[in-house]
């Protein structure tokens, strides 16, 4: 079977490069399905997981936005922070999601930043479901 190369790149470092038989990832516009010898591309990546499909085998990284840049040899995924499910620690995204919602709460008294508190809410779900625990 065909592969593609993928390098998901955060401004720490490389998180994983690898050949993958196909890349699913989530843009702004919807869901991608990527294939070798798919056509170039640029799209805005939401919080979400990143899956890396290699015959029965599935491993997820979890992307807080970011860019997906495809050409039809190489998969490049641009983020602020990518996590392997292999490597998320549960009880961190766990108080993390916590304290998300409490700010949440407390947006409607005080001056907290909603906007800000959302995202925080949102990563924090995506690494717990990415991590699967």
């Amino acid at each position: 079977m065909k592969t593609i190369q993928v390098s998901v790149v955060t401004p720490d470092g490389a998180v994983v490069e690898t050949d993958v038989e196909m890349v699913s990832v989530k843009a702004v516009s919807g869901e991608l399905g990527i294939l070798p010898g798919h056509i170039p591309l640029v799209a805005p990546l939401t919080i979400s997981a990143v899956r890396l499909k290699n015959g029965n085998n599935t491993d997820k990284v979890a992307v807080s936005g970011g860019f997906v840049e495809v050409r039809p040899e190489k998969v490049t995924i641009l983020a602020q922070a990518a996590e392997l499910a292999t490597s998320i620690d549960i009880d961190r995204a766990r108080a993390a999601k916590e304290r998300a919602e409490r700010r949440l709460q407390q947006a409607k008294t005080d001056d907290v930043d909603f906007k800000r508190a959302e995202l925080a809410l949102k990563r924090a779900i995506n690494r717990l479901d990415v991590g699967g625990r």
